[in-house]
């Protein structure tokens, strides 16, 4: 029904904002990804959207980018994931980080999302594998997996620190160099992400 709406944010709480336009307030739910995009906006923004109606009322969901809006409705298509279940996903993982773990049929780092499980991820990876799009460099280069027991090990220490596994797993593949220690590698991620 709405394809986007161009507004000033007036208001702003956790998982949703509300959009002025024209004298009416829309209130948008929007992942957490979009919300820190959206962060610095002062003036007109324009937010993509998807209008959902069901029995016991109705919702809407916004985006800031086309492509994000384009991986919220290949998710709702799986099973088992609704609007609320893709809201979360991508609050948990960008649109291109996910594209990769799909294509890659990376299940342990889907299910590293706060939210999915492993049957989810499964689930999502099967239908979706297909049907995204990809530059091949992506998964050459950049998301190749690095095979190291101490880059496991150090993995494993930043998600006890409070990290996702895909933050923690990038974090630690990024400054990762051939001989390092678990130890070290800790330490650049640390203070990498500063």
């Amino acid at each position: 029904m709405f394809s986007y709406i161009i507004g000033r944010i007036t208001e702003k709480s956790e998982g949703q904002i509300t959009l002025e336009n024209n004298g009416i307030g829309y209130e948008i739910n929007v992942s957490s990804k979009a919300m820190n995009y959206l962060e610095n906006f002062d003036g007109e923004v324009k937010i993509y959207t998807y209008y959902q109606v069901r029995e016991d009322g109705v919702s809407l969901y916004g985006f800031y980018s086309k492509e994000e809006k384009d991986m919220f409705l290949r998710l709702i298509t799986v099973s088992g994931v609704g609007p609320k279940g893709a809201i979360t996903i991508l609050s948990g993982i960008d649109v291109t980080d996910l594209c990769v773990v799909i294509a890659s049929q990376d299940v342990a780092s889907l299910s590293g999302v706060k939210g999915i499980g492993k049957k989810t991820a499964e689930r999502i990876i099967v239908e979706l594998k297909g049907k995204v799009s990809l530059d091949a460099s992506l998964l050459s280069t950049s998301h190749e997996k690095i095979s190291s027991s101490e880059l496991d090990d150090a993995i494993e220490v930043l998600v006890s620190l409070g990290l996702s596994k895909m933050d923690a797993t990038r974090s630690a593949e990024s400054v990762y160099a051939v001989g390092d220690s678990a130890e070290n590698i800790i330490t650049k991620a640390l203070s990498s992400s500063r």
